[in-house]
């Protein structure tokens, strides 16, 4: 494994890392409201959020650019608040990688809140416990496998981005250079020992992930 492989490994770690972080943060209040209200806007904002799932990842990579570049409404935000540019940026590659992952980590949070139901927290409201209690001492444990199911899902498919961080942060060795955009270029390149190495690590991770997946499926079961 070479230097730029090694450093591509481990920006491609933080980055889902990273990523997986912000996605719990912003996800669960998403997963909770779309769980429990009863507005007409739930349709809408469920399948926007789930547009991922069926959009090329280099549209969203491709539109991304465009609302963060220089000419962009993000763009002139970012640097007017001196925050600079996002796009080929590791900041940029983690705003392209929250929002593909997005569904991924809603999802299972929001299925985890449905099937817990209304009747644990009604329960503890009439122990005259807050808002802010009930949900963290009743509603988070009971949801926990959905939160799991959050995590493991949420990481992977960030370990395994391609089109976004190719369009949204380039192929910068050092910089936005993680481990699917490095496998591309060995092959670009005909280095197919650096390749496999890279892709066969990939495989191993898919596989502990559909295996842990598997496994906390099992658990759940009665």
């Amino acid at each position: 494994m070479t230097p730029d492989d090694l450093i591509a490994v481990l920006l491609t770690l933080k980055l889902a890392g990273v990523t997986t972080i912000l996605l719990l943060l912003i996800a669960t209040p998403i997963a909770w409201w779309l769980a429990h209200t009863r507005s007409h806007w739930k349709e809408p904002v469920g399948a926007l959020l789930n547009l991922p799932l069926v959009m090329p990842p280099t549209v969203l990579g491709f539109y991304l650019l465009l609302t963060l570049g220089p000419q962009g409404p993000v763009g002139h935000l970012t640097e007017a608040i001196g925050l600079g540019r996002l796009p080929f940026t590791f900041w940029g590659l983690v705003v392209g990688s929250v929002l593909f992952s997005m569904p991924f980590a809603v999802q299972p949070i929001q299925n985890s809140f449905e099937v817990m139901g209304s009747r644990p927290m009604e329960v503890a409201a009439t122990l005259r416990a807050g808002f802010m209690d009930r949900f963290l001492s009743v509603a988070v444990p009971l949801a926990r496998p959905g939160f799991l199911t959050a995590i493991v899902l949420a990481f992977s498919h960030t370990v395994g981005e391609f089109g976004v961080v190719l369009m949204l942060g380039g192929n910068i060795p050092g910089e936005t250079q993680v481990v699917s955009l490095a496998i591309y270029n060995h092959v670009e390149s005909m280095e197919y020992g650096p390749a496999h190495l890279l892709a066969g690590g990939m495989v191993a991770f898919a596989f502990v992930v559909l295996l842990s997946l598997n496994l906390l499926a099992r658990r759940r079961e009665p």
